[in-house]
């Protein structure tokens, strides 16, 4: 396999603009952990290989456990996960398929469970992560081999 386009070589102003996105998103009062579910669950969902590789390794570096991002794929049936990480996952899934819509259930779960900026910010950390990953997908960016 080989990546169709450098998309930040190609169009530099719009890899700029998603970075601005990545650079608020680092200014959020999420959690590591949560931004890594997020990026992991969606990029599952998504298929796109490059951000699987990419943020599984960014997750054990910041110290997630093997266990954990294993059963992600799995998370309504793994008994790891808080509840407030189950809302954020039901969350990141329901957006990151939006055709579907999210349901008010998921949505407020995730309302009951987080205040309201912290809940814009998870939204906007899925927005972001599905942005990455439609670029990942659509370039077919290649994962390293390691």
């Amino acid at each position: 396999m080989e990546t169709r386009i450098d998309f930040a070589k190609i169009n530099p102003d719009a890899y700029k603009a998603i970075l601005g996105l990545e650079a608020y998103l680092a200014k959020t009062n999420l959690t590591v952990r949560h931004k890594d579910l997020v990026k992991i669950r969606a990029s599952q969902v998504n298929g796109c290989a490059y951000c699987i590789d990419m943020h599984t390794k960014d997750a054990r570096k910041a110290g997630e456990t093997e266990q954990r991002i294993y059963a992600l794929n799995a998370w309504q049936d793994a008994p790891y996960f808080t509840e407030e990480e189950r809302a954020i996952l039901a969350l990141t899934e329901e957006v990151t398929l939006i055709s579907n819509h999210v349901s008010d259930a998921t949505y407020n779960a995730a309302a009951k469970l987080l205040d309201e900026k912290y809940l814009a910010e998870v939204i906007m950390a899925i927005i972001i992560i599905n942005a990455w990953n439609r670029i990942g997908i659509s370039t077919l960016m290649v994962p390293p081999i390691d």
